[in-house]
């Protein structure tokens, strides 16, 4: 994906440039997994698309360790506002991710949450961490 003049995105994927569309929206903050499953079901993705959103992903997330790496040994400010935007493109890339595979976000999330649910019934703790069986 490139940023041409004015603007224009060139060299995108249908489902990316519906992914664009739907995190330029200026409600932002009310957008729902399933509204991002939708506008992304535009078919499973290539393993090209897979290896681009896992680089991605994992280099996004570097940018997030860095702003707290600076902050913590470097006497930089932490910048919530940095954090926000890195932690954007972690979402775009994990959506990314999930198109190239042929898996909606919000089942993801959700296997997440039942995996944690089951793993740490009565909430987490440190002990059941330290002492987990699986």
């Amino acid at each position: 994906c490139s940023l041409g003049q004015g603007g224009v995105v060139h060299n995108i994927s249908p489902q990316s440039a519906n992914l664009l569309k739907l995190f330029l929206r200026k409600d932002l903050h009310r957008i729902t997994t399933e509204e991002i499953d939708d506008y992304l079901w535009a078919g499973k993705g290539s393993n090209d698309q897979l290896r681009n959103a896992v680089y991605g992903l994992n280099g996004e997330a570097g940018e997030v360790i860095d702003l707290l790496k600076k902050h913590e040994f470097q006497g930089h400010d932490l910048d919530y506002n940095e954090i926000i935007k890195e932690l954007g493109d972690v979402a775009w890339y994990l959506a990314l991710a999930c198109t190239a595979i042929d898996v909606p976000l919000s089942s993801v999330l959700q296997q997440n949450i039942d995996k944690l649910k089951a793993r740490y019934p009565d909430g987490f703790k440190t002990e059941d961490s330290v002492n987990r069986k699986e």
